[in-house]
């Protein structure tokens, strides 16, 4: 195993740092970020900005430029060794006469996937992988799902008062949280490739479901709607805004001819659409991760088919009674030796209210 020094982490930890810059903007591209040092100075650094646009090596190399040659790379995922948009980055590097690549992690893309090391090491510069892995993996999550399980990496949001409950009886929830919730909320939509609801959401609440943050680039998601016999097609706001919109429907319905949004149709199964299928589809479409925002139906039905990543829960400090909505529905947990316990991988307040990220 290679030992990396503490200026090693220092100037991963930068680079990582780098690479979390393009979050709202890379997809469906990782995020990626170099930092090119002569020791422990710093000549060059860079992210990836953009699909299309120069990778993070390119940006670090040409602020770099002649103090480059001879220094060492640290890169959070393996440098490009195919001609795309873009040249190789490995060339890239080997042209500038680089000496030393320290990589998070290997590109698991078909087309890099232990290329680009290949190519440095036959170029004679010396590579090391496996600095701060977990930390550049969970930093891609998205990607990385989409790349080796064929699907994206799916976040159901939640918010529920004290006692579980996310509306009253009759549908009302306008707000449970507060502010400072609602305005973290649109950071979690701006990183995610789609924003997934179904009929059922779209037809109590008609909910535009865009990106609302001022002063801040963001790539616009994709707006996914499950609708299996486009029952909600009146409600027109979620194709409103300026980001794209797709109906997925049963293959019996005919959608109709319509400018402003698209419609696919996903397997279903006793009138209930297939949710692999769903994923699978929009993998293919590029989408590494999915944000969710549903009733307890939809939320419940990915937790029950074990489609859910994490849970995204606001938890407001507030009592609606045993009459209010449930949290998930169809569980079908009936005895204690059936719960489902998660693990807090994050935990803070966010003005009066309590957000939790939690996975399995």
């Amino acid at each position: 195993m290679t030992d990396f020094s503490a200026l090693d982490h220092l100037h991963m930890a930068h680079a990582l740092r780098l690479a979390e810059r393009a979050a709202y903007t890379t997809r469906p591209n990782p995020m990626v970020g170099c930092v090119i040092a002569q020791g422990a100075d710093v000549v060059g650094e860079g992210w990836h900005q953009r699909t299309g646009g120069p990778h993070a090596e390119v940006f670090a190399l040409r602020q770099a430029g002649e103090r480059a040659r001879g220094g060492t790379a640290y890169v959070t995922l393996e440098p490009c060794a195919h001609y795309g948009r873009t040249p190789p980055c490995a060339l890239a590097l080997i042209e500038a006469g680089i000496g030393r690549v320290v990589a998070a992690m290997r590109d698991p893309f078909p087309k890099v996937d232990g290329g680009g090391f290949d190519l440095l090491r036959a170029a004679g510069i010396d590579v090391a992988e496996g600095l701060m892995a977990a930390q550049a993996r969970d930093l891609n999550h998205g990607f990385l799902s989409r790349i080796e399980r064929g699907r994206p990496w799916l976040r159901v949001k939640l918010a529920a008062s004290l006692d579980g409950r996310t509306a009253m009886a009759d549908g009302s929830s306008k707000w449970i949280t507060g502010a400072a919730a609602r305005e973290d909320v649109q950071h979690w939509r701006a990183r995610a490739g789609a924003i997934l609801t179904g009929a059922g959401t779209v037809l109590a609440d008609d909910p535009m479901l865009t990106v609302r943050l001022a002063d801040t680039e963001v790539v616009a998601p994709l707006r996914v709607v499950l609708d299996a016999r486009l029952r909600s097609l009146e409600c027109a706001r979620v194709r409103e805004g300026g980001a794209p919109t797709l109906y997925l429907h049963d293959a019996a319905v005919s959608p109709p001819d319509a400018a402003d949004a698209a419609f696919a149709s996903v397997p279903s199964h006793n009138g209930r659409l297939d949710l692999a299928a769903v994923l699978a589809l929009l993998a293919d479409r590029g989408i590494n991760e999915v944000h969710t925002e549903a009733g307890a139906t939809l939320s419940g039905a990915l937790v029950q088919a074990g489609l859910v990543d994490e849970l995204l829960l606001y938890q407001a400090p507030i009592l609606l009674g045993e009459h209010g909505r449930p949290l998930l529905s169809g569980l079908g947990i009936h005895a204690m030796d059936q719960q489902r316990r998660l693990r807090v991988i994050d935990q803070r307040v966010l003005g009066n209210d309590l957000r939790l990220l939690l996975r399995q």
